[in-house]
């Protein structure tokens, strides 16, 4: 096996060997990885073995940019996978190998470290690991990098059965109203997670052996805040009857002196509040026409944008190139700098929950285009619970929505003189500083985190 740093001892100073292993996608490995450096940063005496494929150690040993920290290092698992690049062509072929693929190759891991781990804190989907700590005296803690309304919802997946409300099908009976999921506040059938038909159909008997397993974990680490969902976290609590621990999104770490790249040279240069920027996840995408169109329409509008194009601009040359005065393609950016950037006024977002979550931080209105799985219910609770969004594409429907329906919703909601625009702003701004206050010391997410650590280190 592959393992960077197997051989580095570790310190005899430290009480706690944690092993990390998040689900190999970015918007799971992320928030493992900004876990594991939070808890390094508030105590010295745990050690942490961070475990991933050999491709994604690939992917975070180029990314570094500065050294380990002396008590954390990287161990590989044997690429028995299929790639994290095209994953999205068959996500529950991937999904499938994952939860059958990895389990002995990390057993075999375990085997050979050099300290037995006191701790597995692992993403919740891969739910082998619960059998794994179990059955070796281990002690599990799920990280859950989903929101706590979608954790609630596939936890009483047996209410939508009892009530009639699966399976059926959304685009008859999607506007019908769910107002029995426990701490829930009323949903649609069309903002539910997309498991009531295609790739999410076939993930869901997986997903529910998640949850089945948390029954046998000994912690859950809930990426929310306890103010933004405090009803769901208190049913919650009621229903697993083990300690969860409302840790906030795993927000990464900002340096604001390193913005020497050209695309903050580019935001430098324009109006407060006057760029949307446009991402729609690593993983996903809408369909070719929807793009096409979503292309037209933001062109059309002369709004200022930045857009994440995952390195494929090809598509954005059907009607001449783009103007640098009012956008900008990158491949890739450090997106929570750049939501948190002053030119900045607007998100147009897939809402996976890392960016819903960061969209929140920054204080930023954001245009919704969920695709799959919990998008949907994040859209739900950024444009009608927390309304400080509107939704930009409805994908429930199926019907394409135009270039001129596109042009005149962006142009609205970037108008800076637009009534509704501004009091999405102040409630962003009013969600931004109760989100900041809930990580800072003493608040509600950093004492969750400190509670943690203090009940995983031993009592003296």
């Amino acid at each position: 096996m592959n393992n960077q740093n197997m051989k580095t001892s570790t310190t005899t100073t430290t009480n706690r060997h944690v092993v990390a292993i998040p689900y190999p996608g970015r918007g799971h490995v992320n928030p493992m990885l900004n876990l594991c450096k939070l808890i390094l940063s508030k105590t010295t005496d745990i050690f942490i073995t961070f475990i991933v494929t050999e491709e994604w150690l690939g992917f975070l040993t180029s990314e570094l940019h500065h050294p380990l920290p002396a008590n954390f290092r990287f161990a590989a698992l044997p690429q028995v996978i299929p790639s994290e690049i095209g994953r999205g062509a068959d996500f529950p072929g991937f999904v499938e190998a994952v939860l059958t693929k990895l389990q002995h190759p990390f057993e075999q891991l375990l085997d050979q470290l050099e300290m037995s781990p006191t701790i597995i804190i692992y993403d919740m989907v891969l739910s082998w690991v619960v059998g794994v700590g179990n059955q070796r005296n281990i002690h599990v803690a799920a990280l859950v990098t989903f929101s706590a309304a979608f954790l609630t919802v596939i936890s009483h997946f047996d209410l939508l059965v009892r009530h009639g409300h699966f399976p059926l099908d959304v685009s008859e009976r999607g506007k019908e109203v769910v107002d029995y999921i426990p701490g829930l506040p009323s949903t649609t059938i069309a903002d539910f997670p997309t498991f009531f038909h295609g790739d999410g159909r076939k993930t869901l008997p997986r997903f529910l052996e998640a949850i089945s397993s948390l029954n046998n974990a000994q912690y859950i680490l809930s990426t929310t805040i306890y103010e933004f969902e405090d009803q769901v976290i208190n049913c919650l609590t009621t229903k697993f009857r083990i300690p969860i621990y409302h840790i906030g999104p795993m927000i990464p770490y900002l340096d604001f002196a390193n913005n020497n790249q050209y695309y903050f040279q580019w935001l430098d240069s324009q109006p407060k509040s006057s760029v949307l920027y446009i991402s729609q996840g690593s993983f996903l995408s809408t369909s070719n026409d929807q793009i096409h169109e979503i292309i037209a329409g933001i062109k059309e509008s002369n709004v200022r944008f930045l857009w994440v194009t995952r390195g494929d601009n090809s598509r954005f040359k059907d009607g001449g190139n783009i103007s640098e005065q009012f956008g900008l393609l990158v491949p890739w950016c450090d997106q929570l700098k750049v939501l948190c950037h002053p030119s900045i006024g607007g998100f147009w977002t897939h809402c996976g929950w890392n960016s819903t979550s960061e969209g929140i931080y920054a204080g930023v209105p954001m245009l919704t285009c969920p695709l799959f799985w919990d998008q949907m219910l994040n859209s739900k609770m950024i444009v009608n619970d927390l309304k400080i969004g509107w939704r930009a594409i409805t994908n429930d429907t199926g019907e394409l929505v135009t270039r001129e329906e596109i042009t005149k919703l962006v142009r609205k909601f970037m108008d800076p003189e637009n009534g509704e625009r501004k009091e999405m702003v102040r409630r962003s701004k009013e969600l931004r500083d109760t989100f900041v206050k809930a990580i800072e010391d003493g608040g509600s997410a950093s004492s969750s985190i400190g509670n943690f650590i203090n009940d995983i280190l031993p009592k003296h």
